[in-house]
Formats: C-alpha cells, structure tokens, sequence
C-alpha cells in the first residue's frame, strides 16, 4: 500500500463530499483506480446525515461512525490504527485538493530523505494564502508576540512574525517547524519513532505537538510551494466563544508540556499573561466579527464551468429567484464547476491571480452543493443542487 489517508469529520456533508471527490482525482494521480490505497473517513458523532449519504457515493472508501464526538486528536488515531500505507495523510475535510497534490508529496519523499513530513501552500475560500501552511516553533517568546500583536503588526519580521515564517516567501519550498492538522502527510516510519496524536488534546494544538516530535526523532517538516489546495477552515467549529476557550486551553497545555521546569518559569508566566490578554481580546471582539455579513443570495452570480454545468445551475440558481450573470465582470459571486475542462489547479491559480477578490463557491463534478466561505469566523455557504 503506497498511501493511507485519514479524514476526521463532524457535521460537513457537502465539504466532505468536495473534499472526497478531490481526494479521489488525486489518488488516480498515484495509484490510477485507486489500488494502492485506502482511505479512512472517521466521523466524530455528526447529527447531518454525512456517513448515510456518501458511502454509497465512495463506494471504495471507509467510513466509521463514532457514537460520541471524542475529538480530533483521538479519531485520527483510531484511524491511524488501520492504516497500512508507506506513507499517511492526515486532511481534514473542508479541503480540496489539485489533482496532483498526491503525487508532488510523494515524488519529494523519495527524493528527500530526511524528510518526516510534509504540507502544502494552502489557500482560503477567497484565494489567500494562509499563513498557517508553515509556522515557526511557538517557542514562550514566539508566542508572546503572536499573543502580543506583534506579529500582525511585523508580518515580514524574522523576529516578531517568526510565529508564520513570514520572512520566508510563500513560494519556496523550504524546512519548517510546524505543519498544519488540515493537511500533513507523514512517512509510515516516522510516525511510528514518535507515536501519534498526543489524545489530551481534544482540538487544536495537537499538530504542533507531532511537528515539534517529528523534529526530535531526526526527520524534518517540509513546507512545499510546489501545489496549493483550498482550507476553507472553521467548517467543524465556528469562531465562538467555546472555540476561543478550546484554542487557549490547548496552547496552555502545550506550553506546559514542552516547557515546565524552573528554567522556563518565567517565560511561561509572561506567556500566560498575554494569553489571557489575547482570549479576552478575542472574547471582546466576538459580537463585531460577524456582524453585516452579506448572503450569497443577494448577489449576482456567474457560472463557469462547462455547458451542461452552467445550464444546471442557472436553472436551479433562477428557481431561488437568484440573479445569474451573463459577464463575468459585472458577477459579484463566482460558481467553478470543476470538470475534465477546468480542472482544481487551474481554478486555484485563477483565484490566486484574481486581485478583485469577489466571492467564490466550488462545485466538483458528479457532487451535489456548491459551497464556499469567505470568512473563518463564520459557517461557510451552501448552495445544494
């Protein structure tokens, strides 16, 4: 087996299922129908109905349903467990991948030897670069600027936006401490010198835990420029208070875990401090951060895809009394409908080349939504055909 992949999944039927079609391309990229391996859909107790409407889709997929949601870090191990690939995918499901994602990871495998594991340049909904794709060690003095608001302020400082690597350029491949959980693949070999997900973390934090234990086992973490995939981020936990809560319990556990002693006494107090500044700030921030949201449906849509694409959702798009765009110019919102002649790459390079910065919702061929988001603090938009 060339490649096992593991997907966690809570309440995202139709990015699951944009996710899944994609991740089916890309296997044919390096195993063609999907011979050479498995994957592994892990659903964490979801109340919409995700496990009942895509096996039937995914026929070759396995899905296992969990009674009770028992958190990230544990599900993917419960499918690690299975896993019998050279090399291991953990993805999370409000992805879409190029078509040759798979392919370009494991072609830098063979070539690369010390390396442990890798990510690729991730992109938003909106066609951003989002910088979590490679981040420095959060080191008690790295965070404190992060928590601080350095880091926004210097974002090409090699000292206070040492958080995101953002002296790096965004297209270059190069080493870095930590990969992001929503795409991190690993040899068989270097997860088993450095075990899997450390379970007390139920969200958040857990991939800098594995990256910081990668680095200690003798492998490196790679960041490659070399093909971009769409994180639409936040899908399975919307930016509310819980999440705020979650999110700093789980980086003070890792502060602990990494750096207690006498040593680093001092450092984690002053770490701690801005940790509660940064959580009350976001907490005070959270009834402006959605506020005046516009909806899909008041914008004027076009369609680009193939004909048949465009003539399905321009019926069902007028059916909802929605205005559909006959210029692309005059749009407001974008459709790509993803076919044997627009594949994923080409859509990822238009809206990464694309300064307008309109919205966008994707639709892969054979799925039933469209869906796309805009924003990370909020649920994404879902047009379902």
């Amino acid at each position: 087996m060339i490649l096992s992949v593991v997907i966690v999944s809570y309440n995202v039927k139709f990015f699951l299922e944009q996710c899944l079609s994609s991740l089916k391309k890309a296997i044919d990229g390096i195993s063609p129908g999907g011979s050479m391996t498995e994957v592994f859909v892990i659903d964490n107790a979801s109340s919409d109905g995700s496990l009942d409407f895509l096996r039937s889709l995914f026929p070759a997929f396995h899905f296992i349903q969990n009674t009770e949601n028992v958190g990230y870090a544990k599900a993917n191990n419960q499918g690690l467990s299975l896993c019998s690939g050279e090399f291991i995918l953990f993805l999370n499901p409000d992805t879409i991948l190029a078509e040759d994602s798979l392919d370009i990871c494991i072609s830098f495998f063979r070539s690369t030897k010390d390396a442990g594991a890798l990510g690729l340049h991730m992109i938003d909904g909106s066609g951003s670069f989002l910088r979590e794709s490679r981040r420095g060690f959060p080191s008690p003095i790295v965070s404190f600027y992060k928590m601080a608001g350095l880091t926004r302020l210097f974002p090409r400082s090699k000292v206070f936006s040492a958080y995101y690597m953002g002296h790096l350029p965004e297209g270059s491949t190069h080493a870095v401490d930590v990969l992001p959980g929503a795409f991190m693949m690993l040899r068989k070999k270097t997860i088993e010198l450095t075990g899997g997900f450390d379970e007390r973390f139920f969200m958040y934090a857990e991939d800098i835990d594995l990256s910081y234990r990668i680095s200690q086992s003798g492998y490196r973490n790679y960041y490659l420029a070399g093909s971009t995939i769409i994180h639409f981020k936040g899908e399975s936990t919307p930016k509310d208070s819980k999440y705020i809560r979650q999110f700093h319990r789980a980086m003070d556990l890792f502060m602990k875990k990494h750096f207690s002693g006498p040593r680093n006494s001092l450092k984690l107090f002053s770490l701690g401090i801005a940790v509660r500044f940064y959580q009350g700030l976001a907490f005070l921030k959270l009834p402006f951060k959605t506020r005046n949201r516009k909806k899909s449906s008041g914008f004027r849509i076009f369609i680009k895809g193939d004909s048949n694409a465009q003539r399905i959702w321009k019926f069902k798009l007028e059916e909802r009394k929605i205005t559909v765009s006959v210029d692309e110019e005059t749009a407001e919102e974008i459709i790509y409908c993803e076919s044997s002649q627009q594949s994923w790459k080409s859509i990822f390079k238009e809206i990464v080349n694309n300064k307008t910065r309109i919205r966008y919702k994707f639709h892969g061929a054979g799925t039933h939504a469209a869906v796309g988001s805009s924003s990370s603090l909020e649920q994404g938009d879902i047009f379902e055909l």
